[in-house]
């Protein structure tokens, strides 16, 4: 029994003797434990160091040589621009020469002086420019301050042309129309209207004394003349009260219609003058 055991684990113990003798498959070795790897991997490193130290080189050999191509293109450059700067000189020297100037004290004299005059004409030009420009702003400035104040006086005539058409009697009408020619002396209509306003208070002479004012300016006013016919008719001028009356229908031909109807010619019908008036209106309608 005790020999059957001895020669199971002996034959145990050589099996494994022998598994552990068996070599590793080549798949499964480390790159390194292969044969002549290392070999080939330094030669790689001194092929790559090699190639680095030559690309080196030449970028070093590539940046020497333009900076020497820069170098000659700027000896080249200085060369010829005092070169030519020689050139310059001598052909001013010659100039000189020529033209007779004694020194460089004259050709410094001379051009200052002609700087100096040139400088004067520049300015004095530009003064001149300068003083019409300012005076081009003072009178656009004036302007628009006038048209400002003209602005000022439309807006304020106009409300006083409002209060006049809401005023209850004449006298308070008479008293705005004031305020308007204080404002603007001499405004026509405020002058014709002030005169109906005064045939309103049967102010007849004054009425009449305004119109004249009116005629005196524009013997044309059609208002004025038909007014003052109005004044004629009440201070018993007929016949110069139609002679107006038809002058004012002959410059504005829509009087006659207001004629027909008007209180103060009441007086008037009758008259064949005036009968062909109102008639003439009613053939033109």
């Amino acid at each position: 029994m005790f020999k059957y055991l001895l020669l199971l684990v002996v034959s145990v113990l050589s099996f494994t003797s022998i598994a552990a003798d068996e070599p590793e498959p080549y798949s499964q070795q480390s790159m390194y434990d292969k044969p002549l790897m290392e070999r080939y991997v330094l030669d790689e490193l001194k092929s790559i160091r090699q190639d680095q130290q030559s690309l080196e080189m030449r970028v070093t050999q590539q940046i020497t040589d333009r900076e020497l191509a820069v170098a000659d293109k700027s000896m080249n450059y200085a060369n010829v621009t005092v070169t030519y700067f020689f050139y310059l000189i001598a052909a001013a020297a010659s100039l000189i020469a020529l033209v007779g100037w004694q020194s460089l004290r004259d050709i410094r004299v001379n051009t200052q002086k002609m700087a100096n005059q040139k400088l004067d004409e520049i300015a004095a030009r530009y003064e001149k420019k300068f003083q019409e420009m300012e005076r081009e702003l003072k009178r656009k400035s004036r302007i628009i301050s006038e048209n400002n104040k003209e602005i000022e006086r439309i807006n304020e005539i106009h409300n006083l042309w409002i209060r006049a058409q809401h005023a209850q009697t004449p006298e308070q009408k008479i008293e705005i129309y004031n305020e308007i020619l204080k404002i603007r002396p001499g405004d026509l209509e405020a002058l014709t209207y002030m005169a109906d306003a005064a045939m309103e208070m049967d102010e007849y002479h004054w009425a009449l004394s305004i119109c004249n004012r009116v005629l005196e300016v524009d013997n044309q006013n059609a208002n004025a003349l038909y007014q003052r016919a109005c004044a004629y008719t009440k201070l018993g001028a007929d016949e110069q009260a139609i002679s107006d009356l038809q002058l004012a229908v002959d410059f504005s031909s829509s009087l006659s219609e207001a004629a027909k109807e008007e209180k103060d010619f009441e007086s008037l019908h009758g008259y064949q003058r005036f009968d062909q008036i109102i008639a003439d209106d009613e053939e033109n309608k």
